[in-house]
């Protein structure tokens, strides 16, 4: 199949997913589009059991398709920045601290966790996992997913200082986790728990000391053009530049692609919807982007749901996949109790820290890593438990968030 066919295959599937979400769910994009995937899934596999090649076809398809190169080198850049023009950078100065703690000790904390619990779990279900393999899995599956994460804030009216902490943290700990998961990868491959510490803190801050500054730097050279013209179709194909060259730049340089967009994004959409657009341009890039992340983001969800059909659903997968979804909750909630405990740069009440554990949603670029790793008896134990943990995380917590808001703040503070 051609690339051309595979894209017009998406794109089919996801109007159709989306309109039937529309017309009679009435769900967030990404919840919707991807239940209804799933259970397309579902009627494929029970469709082949009575003589349709349905499932055949679409696994055919989707072995045509490289997610991971799909998402991270393609769709992941566009939706960052989509999500970072919309962020109050103002509001991200005065949470600052919190967000830098839980997007970087928090992150460590987490695959920690992670990783020691579900290699007792696995343990004691008789599967062979080394322990290196389960902290990979811990650093894959730990940050939260800001695609995700944006569409989830953009339905609901969540306090300013709560949205932007969980937006702030979603946007910047993937690249932290990226850099986390090379790093746990790196060792596992080697098979020697030993790094070079120099090196380890070298690549670090290439990784995410560059990214920021890459970012800044582009940021501030689209900022001067953009404030040069007055033509909104040119500053959106600017735009378009700064986020393609932007992210290709990035890997030649190996920075962090995902921080260097996301700083990007953050400085194009405050300074430069301010001070350097019209009225006109700013509304036709609003519009430009929130479409571009809609459209990104409802097929996103759909290959997520079609991953079903490629997974090999053995029984003892399974039983692990869905005992460490509870083990990742929990994980989740000690790397953000602690270090807000530790430094007590916020009275935090416990209340608020359940929320920002239950808002923390997973999401592709899990799954992605999760699908780079070699093949094997122990990449497909691992891919189930991120696909488990990202269903669950899209398909409860997403759904069950504005009960949790209403509860905690009101009815108001809900929608």
């Amino acid at each position: 199949m051609s690339a051309s066919s595979l894209i017009a295959v998406l794109l089919t599937l996801t109007g159709l997913f989306a309109y039937l979400n529309h017309k009679f769910l009435r769900l967030p994009l990404a919840v919707g589009v991807m239940g209804i995937s799933l259970t397309f899934s579902l009627l494929a596999i029970v469709g082949q059991h009575l003589g349709l090649p349905l499932q055949r076809w679409a696994t055919d398809t989707l072995t045509h398709i490289d997610f991971s190169e799909a998402l991270l080198n393609g769709m992941l850049s566009f939706m960052l920045f989509a999500g970072a023009l919309h962020v109050d950078l103002a509001e991200l100065r005065e949470q600052k601290a919190i967000i830098a703690l839980l997007a970087t000790v928090g992150v460590l904390i987490s695959t920690g966790v992670v990783g020691l619990s579900t290699w007792m779990l696995f343990r004691y279900l008789g599967l062979s996992i080394p322990f290196l393999a389960c902290l990979t899995f811990g650093a894959l599956i730990s940050p939260t997913d800001p695609i995700a994460v944006m569409g989830l804030l953009k339905k609901m009216n969540v306090p300013k200082s709560l949205s932007t902490k969980i937006a702030g943290e979603s946007l910047f700990n993937d690249g932290v986790g990226i850099v986390v998961f090379l790093l746990a990868l790196r060792m596992w491959s080697s098979g020697s728990k030993a790094l070079e510490w120099h090196h380890t803190l070298l690549l670090i801050a290439l990784e995410i000391g560059g990214g920021i500054a890459l970012g800044s730097l582009l940021g501030a050279l689209c900022y001067f053009l953009l404030r040069s013209i007055d033509n909104y179709q040119v500053e959106l194909m600017l735009t378009l530049a700064l986020v393609s060259g932007g992210y290709e730049l990035a890997s030649v340089v190996h920075a962090s692609g995902p921080l260097a967009i996301v700083t990007a994004g953050l400085a194009i959409g405050t300074y430069g919807r301010r001070n350097a657009m019209s009225e006109t341009s700013r509304r036709n890039l609003d519009i430009f982007w929130e479409t571009l992340d809609e459209i990104l983001n409802g097929m996103l969800f759909v290959l997520i749901g079609l991953q079903l059909l490629v997974l090999n659903l053995e029984r003892s997968y399974l039983i692990a996949a869905v005992c460490s979804i509870p083990l990742v909750l929990g994980a989740r909630f000690i790397s953000l109790a602690l270090p807000i405990a530790a430094v007590k740069l916020l009275r935090q009440r416990t209340s608020e820290i359940s929320i920002l554990t239950w808002g923390g949603l997973r999401g592709g670029i899990s799954i992605a890593l999760a699908l780079s790793l070699s093949p094997g008896h122990i990449k497909e134990v691992l891919v189930i438990s991120t696909y488990a943990a990202v269903a669950f995380s899209i398909l409860v917590q997403a759904t069950t968030m504005p009960m949790l808001l209403r509860a905690r703040f009101g009815a108001n503070q809900a929608a």
